[in-house]
């Protein structure tokens, strides 16, 4: 399956392709375009939009778009329940000290965005630190179950 979402890859923009790969679309696709392109590229390659205006899977009702496409497809894994909150965190700018976690992810993605230009090779770069901190967050569930 195809999505599409704003160039020029953040927290948000980095965690729900990490998401839709690894819980949702082993096999999805990522387009990445200016965002005032995003929901003509949907409707023109049929791809799922996210973290963009006016696209279904992303920030509502104070959640970001990470939160949006945990709860449009019904994962409840703690751990990703763990990570979102994180996410979000991270995401959100008013909520950045709402877990002691998120300033540090948000200075991972500061970095990533300064040594890699290129969305696609910034995802592959990145993915690595969300299974790390995904691996975090299970043991950190396990510990309280």
């Amino acid at each position: 399956m195809k999505w599409v979402t704003r160039s020029h890859v953040h927290v948000d923009r980095v965690a729900c392709p990490w998401l839709i790969s690894r819980f949702i679309d082993s096999d999805a696709e990522f387009i990445f375009v200016p965002k005032n392109q995003v929901e003509q590229v949907a409707k023109e390659t049929g791809a799922i939009s996210f973290d963009a205006p006016n696209a279904e899977l992303g920030h509502k009702n104070g959640k970001c778009s990470f939160e949006s496409i945990i709860e449009k497809y019904g994962l409840i894994d703690p751990a990703l329940l763990r990570l979102a909150k994180i996410v979000h965190a991270a995401d959100i700018e008013t909520d950045l000290h709402t877990d002691e976690i998120a300033p540090g992810l948000e200075a991972i993605a500061v970095g990533y965005s300064l040594r890699f230009s290129d969305d696609k090779e910034s995802l592959s770069q990145q993915f690595d630190v969300y299974d790390a901190l995904y691996a975090w967050c299970r043991l950190q569930v396990a510990k309280q179950g």
